[in-house]
């Protein structure tokens, strides 16, 4: 079930923050590199390459983290856990990337793409949003009352 995305998260999700992106490798360890997203619909968008180790790995599990941290107070922060619910190859995943490119760098088009390249646009849904400022609290009954 699709996680809610409240105003202050959709905020940081619309503007060029780079957020910090997990996927599971077939060893069960994270792998975890910066990302440029987005949200198309009710889902978080991000692009990655045919043959990267995201799309393997997504490809294998489809287990996301998300992670940032505003740059102003690191201490207010935004988990998001889901799961890649699409992975799109093709023209549509190049216009994906392109958005995105409009988003981070105001260009029209993706410039660094590679010939022979192929754009994976990944479609993810939330399944929980953890907005944290400050310390973050204990769960319940881990510290006696």
């Amino acid at each position: 079930m699709a996680a809610e995305l409240n105003e202050q998260v959709r905020k940081r999700l619309e503007e060029p923050n780079f957020w910090y992106v997990a996927t599971v490798t077939p060893d069960g360890a994270p792998h975890v590199t910066p990302m440029w997203v987005g949200l198309e619909g009710g889902l978080i968008v991000f692009n990655t390459s045919v043959g990267r180790i995201k799309e393997e790995n997504l490809r294998g599990d489809n287990r996301v983290h998300l992670s940032h941290a505003d740059a102003e107070n690191p201490y207010d922060r935004v988990q998001i856990s889901g799961r890649a619910v699409r992975l799109v190859e093709g023209e549509e995943a190049e216009r994906g990337m392109d958005r995105l490119a409009h988003k981070y760098l105001g260009l029209n088009g993706y410039p660094w793409l590679i010939e022979g390249e192929r754009r994976v646009h990944v479609l993810v849904e939330p399944e929980r949003v953890r907005h944290i400022v400050g310390v973050e609290p204990f769960r319940p009954g881990v510290i006696p009352s």
